[in-house]
């Protein structure tokens, strides 16, 4: 597994393609077909989305081996410092979705475009796994979406969100929509920013080629949100903008050097632990 950052080349050399084509590749879709089978299957006699879940972060495992990368997760002592909240992080690749589940040792739920609920296999896993789907084509079936996501989060349920409401384009920080600050807020739990780096490299938007690259989860401290109003998530959208910017790793400084700068550096629970 690559353990140094790298920078995506452009073109991506041939070996890195074939590489890609024949050995990544399949082991990536064969995971998410089986597992996606086996999600199904569950949730037949599993209600709880529990059994959907752990087959879930075996999937995500598997996607980050594939990719014959590292994953390192930073600041885990913010996990679960509330036992319900809002997670929030950049969005930089389709592989984003498989660090998250690899990486948070706990089941949550996680709001994402609708249009993934009409791909196979994972647009299956959604649907039966009770995770929310946004239009954001239609403000009204959106704000739909965040009323259930509120229930969910007063119902004891964490979520995870993508603010930016797609992957970036180039790989800097886009603007962030406001629906993760309104879900904390509504709900009034803590709002947890999280930075993804190096998954972009990995595979970025309009890519078809995996480029293993050194992959860092931080967590940073949870924003609170008690006693806040609806007239404050502008603020506490750019609160989370700029807690999440000042994670995301300097240009030009390698993970080890930066990881120097921390005083905790936990590998991944694929590291750590059996899966749960």
């Amino acid at each position: 597994m690559i353990g140094i950052t790298r920078k995506r080349p452009n073109p991506l050399p041939r070996f890195d393609r074939w590489r890609s084509n024949v050995l990544q590749a399949p082991v990536f879709f064969g995971a998410t077909g089986l597992c996606g089978s086996a999600a199904l299957a569950l949730s037949l006699i599993d209600k709880s989305g529990r059994a959907q879940h752990w087959v879930a972060r075996l999937w995500a495992r598997a996607c980050v081996a594939a990719s014959w990368s590292r994953l390192k997760v930073r600041g885990a002592e913010n996990f679960r410092k509330h036992r319900v909240a809002v997670y929030a992080a950049n969005h930089t690749s389709y592989i984003d979705t498989p660090v998250i589940f690899a990486a948070l040792p706990f089941q949550f739920r996680i709001l994402a475009k609708k249009e993934l609920w009409k791909w196979p296999f994972i647009g299956w896993f959604l649907r039966r796994s009770g995770q929310i789907p946004v239009d954001t084509a239609d403000p009204h079936a959106a704000l739909s979406s965040l009323g259930a996501g509120v229930r969910a989060l007063r119902a004891g349920m964490p979520l995870f969100v993508f603010p930016e409401g797609g992957r970036t384009p180039e790989g800097e920080l886009q603007t962030f929509l406001p629906g993760a600050a309104y879900l904390a807020i509504r709900a009034q739990v803590p709002l947890v920013p999280v930075a993804l780096s190096g998954v972009y490299d990995l595979l970025p938007i309009h890519a078809r080629h995996f480029y293993p690259s050194a992959l860092t989860l931080e967590v940073g401290a949870p924003l609170e949100t008690k006693g806040m109003t609806v007239r404050q998530i502008d603020a506490l959208t750019e609160r989370l903008r700029a807690a999440i910017g000042a994670m995301l790793e300097p240009a030009g400084q390698g993970i080890e050097e930066r990881g120097k700068a921390h005083k905790q550096v936990s590998e991944t629970p694929m590291e750590q632990e059996g899966v749960r």
